[in-house]
C-alpha cells in the first residue's frame, strides 16, 4: 500500500504586497478572482510583533491566493520577496478559455504578458502589481 500524500490541494499560496488596493484591483477587477477574505490581525511573525492585513482570492477548487500588506514599511522590506529577477511564480492550471479570457482581460487593462508554447503546456504569463509572476497554463 503507497502511503497517503501529506496534503490534498492547495489551501492557499501567501505573498508580501506594498499596495493591497492595487493587487485587489488587478486580481478581482481584471483578472476576476473573487475576494472571499480579508481581515487584519496582529502576530507574532518570525520573532516580533507585527501588524498585517491579508486579503484571499480563490480558485475554482476552493483553494486561493493570499497577499499580506504590513503596516510598518520595514516589516514589509524585510519579509518582500523580489520576484522580479527570480523564477518565483504560481502557476494555476487552466482551460483553453480561461487561457483566452485572462488574455483578453490583460489586453483590455493594457498589461503586459507573453504566451509560450513549451510543448507540454501552454503558458501565458504575466507579473501583478508587485512583480509576483502569475503562469495560467493548458495542458498539450
Amino acid at each position: 500500500m503507497t502511503p497517503r500524500q501529506p496534503a490534498e490541494r492547495l489551501h492557499h499560496h501567501a505573498y508580501v504586497v506594498k499596495d493591497q488596493e492595487a493587487t485587489r484591483h488587478f486580481y478581482e477587477e481584471i483578472l476576476g478572482f473573487p475576494l472571499v477574505a480579508t481581515w487584519c490581525e496582529v502576530e507574532n511573525v518570525r520573532g516580533r510583533e507585527r501588524t498585517y492585513c491579508h486579503t484571499f482570492f480563490e480558485l475554482a477548487d476552493g483553494s486561493a491566493l493570499a497577499f499580506f500588506q504590513f503596516i510598518d514599511p520595514a516589516d514589509e522590506e524585510e519579509l518582500f520577496l523580489d520576484s522580479g529577477s527570480s523564477l518565483n511564480h504560481v502557476a494555476l492550471a487552466s482551460t483553453a478559455e480561461q487561457q483566452l479570457a485572462a488574455q483578453a482581460a490583460l489586453n483590455a487593462a493594457e498589461i503586459a504578458h507573453r504566451t509560450i508554447d513549451h510543448g507540454y503546456c501552454t503558458s501565458l504569463y504575466v507579473s501583478d502589481p508587485d512583480g509576483l509572476t502569475l503562469e495560467f497554463t493548458v495542458d498539450a
